[in-house]
């Protein structure tokens, strides 16, 4: 059976219909879910697209969080249900305290938008399996708030727990703490990531095909999970 996999959109969002055809070269069934529905249609995992969700006003999320769908993806996370937050996405995660920390303006106060390489630091999350724990890929980056901050007790616990999922190499693009790019929540089912996988998953309009095995990843995890 196909696994379906829910992309949130929001006003304002911009990949939403990337992040479904990434789902797709993945050999899943993307579900378009809409952000003043609160039902979730049956999905086996959601992800929260990158864009600027009600276009940024108040902070960037501030106001996704409270969306109808929020409310139910919530508790669907909190139970074990598959979520992952592309930049815009990972904002959303932030604010709804699904993940630690927050997203600021980059330190250098420029948009910033550049094919990125990372350093996959665990692949024990629902979304990263795929990959080695050390492998580096390369996939874009574009954002203006994707300053990853916490307070060092948080920095040190995500460090300790093995929940900093991917850093930054060969430059930091925004000066994000401890060249952070994606953690994951304590059940590595709940992953947010600033730089943007479903721009690498075809060879004619991505850097690389590296962002693919954060989807492919998904779908291995759902088969090794019971119903």
């Amino acid at each position: 059976m196909t696994a379906r996999v829910g992309v949130v959109t929001f006003p304002g969002s911009l990949d939403d219909g990337d992040a479904a055809r990434a789902v797709r070269v993945a050999g899943a069934e993307p579900v378009r879910l809409w952000h003043g529905d609160p039902s979730l249609h049956g999905v086996d995992a959601v992800v929260l697209p990158g864009g600027f969700s009600y276009g940024d006003y108040l902070r960037c999320g501030a106001i996704a969080r409270f969306a109808p769908v929020m409310e139910t993806l919530v508790d669907a996370a909190r139970g074990g249900l598959p979520v992952l937050g592309i930049c815009n996405g990972f904002q959303i995660l932030c604010e709804a305290h699904l993940l630690p920390g927050a997203l600021t303006r980059n330190q250098h106060l420029h948009f910033r938008n550049r094919d990125q390489f990372l350093r996959i630091e665990t692949a024990g999350t629902a979304w990263t399996n795929a990959f080695q724990p050390g492998q580096e890929v390369l996939i874009p980056v574009k954002n203006g708030e994707g300053c990853y901050v916490a307070d060092p007790a948080t920095l040190d616990q995500l460090e300790a727990e093995g929940r900093v999922v991917a850093r930054y190499i060969s430059g930091n693009p925004n000066g994000s703490q401890r060249d952070i790019a994606a953690v994951t929540n304590e059940a590595g089912n709940v992953v947010g990531i600033m730089p943007h996988p479903e721009h690498a998953v075809e060879a004619l309009t991505g850097p690389s095909l590296d962002g693919l095995g954060f989807f492919t990843s998904v779908l291995k995890h759902l088969v090794g999970t019971p119903a």
